[in-house]
């Protein structure tokens, strides 16, 4: 999965989680811009047919609200990492994954960024997609920056290491793991819940759609 440069997720604002923990909140700025304006899009849609329509369309735009509303949020607006020095919690479209730092085997990065516990179970992290481009970019950065210290140009003196920005959270949050996995508070089991609140109107959608299909 690749996202443009401007896509890449962002630390959000951090918030309290328990008494001497405060979470690191990542999400996709792309993300929630694309689900605002796909949500924009299907609510106008939706709502023109249930006002305008006749018949059976307005049933029919109902059911496809009630399934699409759920599924646009769950894939755009839903998904974040939280991570913290007790625990890494991995907001989903479907799940939410809890993994204490004693558990995490290792957070790894490719075409997709990934987290291994130690039973060798893997999730993804939505909220932080890879961007080749950004990667690619940041490669030539790093190239143009190392040969304007060979040649001896000034302008490499402000030239630091560059990382593309999703690489850079997950160096972060390697760090984080390396040095938490072993404190008393970061120990116990990974657990994974499942996202009823989002599946449950996502089914009843589709459930009702089918059958004003099949009846009609």
């Amino acid at each position: 999965m690749t996202t443009p440069d401007h896509q890449s997720p962002v630390p959000d604002s951090s918030e309290p989680s328990g008494p001497q923990a405060r979470d690191r909140i990542y999400r996709s700025p792309f993300g929630i811009v694309g689900g605002v304006l796909l949500l924009a899009i299907v609510g106008w849609l939706g709502v023109d047919a249930l006002v305008s329509g006749h018949g059976r369309t307005p049933w029919l735009a109902l059911a496809t609200l009630i399934l699409l509303v759920p599924l646009v949020i769950a894939f755009t607006l839903r998904p974040a990492v939280f991570a913290n020095e007790d625990r890494l919690r991995i907001r989903n479209p479907f799940r939410v994954i809890t993994l204490p730092w004693g558990s995490v085997a290792s957070l790894r990065s490719s075409y997709s960024n990934e987290v291994v516990v130690k039973s060798g179970t893997k999730y993804q992290l939505w909220a932080v997609p890879v961007s080749l481009r950004a990667r690619k970019k940041a490669t030539r950065q790093q190239n143009r920056a190392a040969a304007q210290v060979r040649t001896g140009a000034a302008a490499a003196l402000d030239a630091g290491p560059r990382r593309a920005q999703t690489d850079q959270i997950m160096d972060d949050l390697r760090e984080l793991a390396e040095i938490h996995e072993s404190a008393e508070r970061a120990q116990g089991e990974p657990s994974v819940r499942w996202a009823y609140e989002v599946m449950g109107p996502a089914i009843a959608g589709a459930v009702v759609l089918v059958i004003l299909l099949a009846t009609g």
